[in-house]
């Protein structure tokens, strides 16, 4: 059984300035307008779409070496993550609590890939947000946005 989707707005709307994506949460602007009333399963495939554009961002400048040693970090610094969620995503809620506060990745089960590696942690969290906002304005522009213009 899964557990009730909760909303992934975290206060950072953009949609209300006219995007339609998201710049906080990644949504599409139809779904921040509509999300109270979809279903369960409406609501699970939006999660399931946004954490797979997530993960892949997180994945192309950190590798997680170490999951155990992630999860009891994230744990140890009572930071929330999401268990059901592909473990990338729980490199993110690490990285938005305290990217800052790292010195060293290793020590949490982290290292940075070939295109990470040149550049600090707070920076790799600009590149992460920044790519899993391109994938889903590219995935809106290319099957969202022309149904929309044809209805």
């Amino acid at each position: 059984m899964y557990k009730k989707v909760r909303t992934p707005c975290i206060g950072v709307c953009s949609t209300g300035i006219g995007d339609d994506v998201c710049r906080g949460c990644k949504r599409f602007a139809h779904e921040v307008i509509d999300w109270n009333a979809y279903t369960e399963e409406q609501r699970r495939i939006i999660a399931e779409r946004r954490e797979g554009y997530l993960a892949n961002a997180v994945r192309s400048q950190l590798e997680i070496v170490d999951q155990r040693l992630l999860e009891a970090q994230l744990r140890h610094q009572q930071i929330r993550f999401d268990e059901q969620q592909n473990p990338y995503c729980w490199v993110f809620e690490l990285l938005r609590a305290g990217a800052s506060q790292i010195s060293d990745p290793a020590d949490y089960g982290l290292q940075p890939t070939v295109q990470g590696r040149d550049a600090s942690l707070v920076e790799l969290r600009r590149r992460i947000d920044e790519d899993f906002y391109a994938l889903s304005v590219a995935y809106y522009l290319r099957f969202v946005a022309p149904g929309l213009q044809s209805a």
